[in-house]
């Protein structure tokens, strides 16, 4: 294990989260889940605590009850190399959640996560506050973002 993990506190869908989870991002798996036994506090047989990878990076999850909740305070940002990369993961994260400006997107658990293009950035960096401007502009209109219309925003300007 990492020296830093995130740690993810569900209800009671940490194993329904972690098998979502590992279905949409490649180079994924569940690594360990721990049962609760007939002592609880949880159901038997209903996962207590499980880990899991995606992408190469570590997590944990625990079905700790309803007492917690996730925020948009902290988010998962995912670096994607191409449109078709942000159109999958945009429509498979967003199914059953909800969409949100600027990239960000609420899953059916709640988690929020940013699907940003590479691209982004990039255009944002540029030295030309005129451009790098345009394309703030356009991300800040948008919902799911397009490479395309952070292109025009840039040529335009």
């Amino acid at each position: 294990m990492k020296k830093i993990t995130p740690f993810l506190w569900f209800n009671d869908q940490a194993e329904e989260a972690m098998n979502f989870y590992v279905s949409i991002f490649k180079n994924s798996k569940i690594t360990m889940l721990r049962r609760y036994g007939k002592e609880g506090p949880g159901p038997e047989g209903s996962v207590m605590t499980g880990s899991f990878v995606l992408e190469g990076q570590e997590f944990m999850a625990l079905n700790g009850g309803p007492h917690f909740k996730f925020t948009p305070a902290i988010s998962l940002f995912v670096d994607c190399k191409t449109q078709a990369e942000v159109d999958e993961l945009w429509d498979r994260l967003s199914a059953g959640g909800a969409p949100n400006p600027c990239g960000w997107v609420q899953d059916k658990f709640g988690l929020s996560w940013q699907i940003i293009p590479t691209a982004l950035g990039e255009l944002l960096g540029d030295k030309s506050p005129a451009k790098s401007g345009a394309v703030m502009k356009a991300m800040m209109g948008m919902h799911k973002i397009s490479i395309k219309g952070l292109q025009e925003a840039y040529n335009a300007a």
